[in-house]
């Protein structure tokens, strides 16, 4: 059976409805059973006989092991973990026979100790009332992860107060992912919204980390940190980077913020509160999982082109106006090779509100990296008033 408490707000516990299978929209098929007499939760996709992948975990430990192989005439043979970089690393194998309703074998370890193993598919039970909505969206979309996060609870750090807001800090000790709840103020009903939002990404953001573990095996590396920005009666903001390394030629590193209006809950883009185009800003054009509808792909084609052609060219002109020692060009063969002036380096994914205005972070390649966000790219909110976006915010002066 699988346990854990998954927690929804500050001092709320909730048991989520437990199940144990369902299939996402896709070519996956997710089952539970047992390896011996321990409690797994087995996804495979076999839609190709001859390259069948796959995963599975153990509920008492949450990781995946990775699996490949075949199906031939309605049996399984799988290898267990990946020998890309030592060849000669002998792997454990299942064979599994399709039953009805699932398979049915054994698990073998290159010592030759065998397990029997047994898997099944079973209806989902209805989600309780008091899902979080990033909870609500994964039995259909990614029913294995689900799965997962209900063996995982978050444990209470310590409380913060930041611009007179009281923060309660929560961590997922497995993954050491961390993320704060509003616990005092603003109202219980915008409390209760933020915290949604804010809890939904701290789940979101441990399901990557064990994506990482997956794809980067013994050398993985996915250490985060998270940091308010600012926060307000109208939004909260935040950043969160994340240093990591989940295979490949090297590790890599970025920023990933969370802006959001705390009237609806919503995750803002920056179109919401920024926008200097022509006619009306486009709307909510980046929902962080937030349950809107995606953008079309007209639509997605019409912000790109604003992004490129309008967004980006007017931002350099303005940081330049503001920061011209800083956004000055540097000397060709010298050692600063950060070109702001450059608009290959400005997008409108890096962005947050602070005390002075809204930050906008730079993006350089890896090469120069350590060119990324730098600390001074701040537009006043006096100049973000001139130029509103979709949602009517309540900024401050500036």
């Amino acid at each position: 059976m699988l346990k854990g408490l998954l927690r929804l707000a500050p001092c709320a516990a909730v048991l989520f409805s437990l199940f144990s299978t369902a299939q996402a929209e896709d070519a996956r098929h997710v089952f539970t059973g047992t390896l011996g007499k321990m409690p797994i939760v087995l996804e495979v996709d076999t839609s190709d006989p001859e390259q069948v992948t796959g995963r599975y975990f153990y509920e008492k430990f949450h990781r995946d092991l990775e699996l490949n192989g075949t199906l031939k005439n309605d049996v399984l043979e799988l290898k267990e973990g990946s020998n890309r970089f030592d060849p000669d690393k002998p792997l454990a194998t299942l064979k599994l026979q399709q039953i009805d309703g699932g398979w049915r074998g054994e698990w073998q370890n290159p010592k030759g100790k065998k397990l029997p193993v047994q898997v099944t598919d079973t209806p989902l039970p209805d989600l309780p009332p008091n899902a979080l909505p990033f909870i609500a969206t994964l039995p259909k979309s990614d029913p294995y992860e689900y799965l997962r996060l209900q063996g995982l609870k978050l444990n209470p750090l310590k409380k913060q107060d930041f611009m007179g807001f009281t923060l309660q800090w929560w961590q997922e000790p497995d993954s050491k992912i961390s993320m704060f709840s509003i616990e005092s103020g603003m109202s219980k009903d915008d409390m209760q919204r933020v915290n949604r939002q804010l809890l939904g990404r701290l789940w979101d953001e441990t399901i990557s980390y064990y994506g990482c573990q997956l794809r980067g095996g013994e050398n993985t590396e996915f250490l985060q940190d998270v940091t308010p920005t600012f926060i307000s009666p109208g939004v909260i903001s935040l950043n969160i980077s994340t240093s990591y390394y989940c295979g490949g030629a090297h590790p890599d590193f970025g920023d990933s913020p969370l802006n959001i209006d705390v009237k609806t809950g919503h995750p803002l883009s920056l179109e919401d509160v920024l926008w200097v185009g022509e006619g009306e800003p486009i709307l909510h054009a980046d929902r962080y999982r937030g349950g809107d509808q995606p953008l079309s792909a007209a639509e997605e084609a019409a912000r790109s082109k604003y992004q490129r052609e309008v967004f980006v060219p007017w931002l350099i002109k303005q940081l330049t106006a503001l920061y011209p020692d800083e956004m000055k060009k540097p000397v060709e063969g010298g050692d600063d090779n950060c070109d702001f002036t450059n608009e290959d380096n400005w997008g409108a994914s890096n962005w947050r509100f602070t005390e002075k205005g809204l930050y906008l972070g730079a993006y350089f390649a890896r090469i120069e990296r350590a060119c990324d966000s730098p600390d001074w790219s701040v537009l006043p909110y006096s100049l973000i008033k001139q130029h509103p976006g979709a949602v009517k915010l309540q900024l401050p002066q500036g």
